[in-house]
């Protein structure tokens, strides 16, 4: 590990930068704790991701059915998806990702010194980051964690210990999606740098965070205390859902509903009939093969098809969430499944796991449902201007 990985600000606070999934991060966290002798560690966890390492949960029913009630079904998807390529990197080095925070609690608590755990809540950050990202962005950074092959192989001693390079991996990773790097680096970064100022007060502190955002958080501990802390009330906070989806959801069917008021009025009862029939296959069709990509069973496939033309009426409901539903009842996920998926050690998991087929059955189909709801819309325009 380098030198570089270790900054003194001054004689009350010392930065450590460690790579996630290096076992000489764990060796040198233990070393300096040991060494230094300080009187509290902090450490980039929040008490989510504490939980993860010391008490691994597991997925039942009952979460996966809050989940799917509560629209959460493709964050949770791009959390899994984050989460497994830092896995694969720590089954190559040995170390399970964390484990040199987790020696870094142990140590601590063997030393009897205090812990501070100083990362944001592991899901605010990536609502802040689904939330923020486009339908492009989306798309990229969930087409470059499933399906993209890498084109260069990186080993574990090329990143470990390594900030810069963990740096410029981090880098461009924003490339892809820009507004989630701003969410991911950037706010972390100034919210590691405030909780610091925070605890800076209680003797000397050593603070254990990853090596990618060690040039950042030191840049922010640069600047005048007040200024870093002030931020923490607003980087805490959960965005605001957009309104503009919602509002076009809804604006199509009071389009649809006018249209057929309109053709109605008008005597066209052809026309409404034929409106009627693409709302019906446009959604249907769309929103079963949404599920069908997935994998879904036949019977959501079905579930997902026929709620699709109903729930698009309805900006409230979502035609995967049925469709999930479904997936959940007849194909019910066993404990080994969890386990399973919470590995994710490969990402065909999300199609041959019960608990991942479950999230993309309703990630899926209801992206299919939203996708044949703006085609059908479309379409019946065409049918109006023409």
């Amino acid at each position: 590990m380098s030198v570089n990985n270790i900054v003194e600000i001054d004689d009350g606070l010392r930065i450590l930068g460690t790579a996630h999934v290096s076992s000489e991060s764990v060796e040198l966290v233990r070393n300096q704790i040991e060494e230094w002798g300080p009187d509290l560690v902090a450490v980039e966890l929040c008490p989510s991701r504490m939980a993860a390492l010391t008490e691994p949960e597991s997925l039942d029913s009952e979460d996966l059915l809050k989940i799917i009630k509560e629209g959460r079904s493709a964050m949770i998807l791009l959390q899994s998806a984050l989460a497994a390529q830092q896995r694969k990197m720590g089954i190559s080095s040995g170390e399970k990702p964390g484990a040199e925070l987790l020696a870094a609690v142990k140590a601590a608590e063997e030393s009897d010194i205090a812990v501070e755990m100083i990362d944001r809540d592991v899901v605010i950050t990536l609502r802040r980051a689904w939330r923020k990202m486009g339908m492009i962005e989306k798309w990229r950074i969930l087409n470059a964690l499933l399906w993209e092959e890498d084109d260069e192989e990186v080993s574990i001693d090329e990143v470990q210990g390594d900030s810069d390079h963990l740096s410029s991996m981090m880098e461009e990773a924003r490339e892809v999606a820009p507004r989630a790097g701003e969410v991911l680096i950037d706010e972390r970064d100034s919210f590691l740098a405030g909780r610091i100022q925070q605890i800076r007060g209680k003797g000397k502190v050593l603070a254990v965070i990853g090596a990618g955002h060690l040039s950042g958080v030191v840049q922010n501990l640069g600047e005048p205390a007040m200024e870093t802390t002030s931020r923490l009330a607003e980087l805490s906070e959960e965005p605001s859902k957009s309104v503009w989806p919602i509002a076009l959801m809804a604006a199509i069917p009071i389009f649809l509903l006018g249209a057929v008021g309109w053709m109605a009025y008008n005597g066209e009862m052809e026309e409404i009939k034929q409106t009627a029939q693409t709302w019906l296959l446009l959604n249907a069709l769309l929103a079963g093969l949404g599920v069908l990509i997935a994998r879904g069973h036949p019977l959501s496939i079905l579930v997902g098809a026929v709620a699709s033309p109903i729930t698009s009426l309805n900006p409230t409901l979502a035609a995967g969430w049925f469709a999930g539903y479904t997936q959940l009842k007849v194909a019910s996920p066993t404990g080994k499944d969890a386990q399973d998926f919470l590995k994710l050690d490969e990402t065909s998991l999300f199609w041959k796991n019960r608990v991942g087929r479950v999230l993309l059955v309703t990630a899926l189909g209801n992206v299919g449902s939203m996708v044949g709801a703006w085609l059908a819309g479309a379409s019946i325009l065409g049918m109006l201007i023409s």
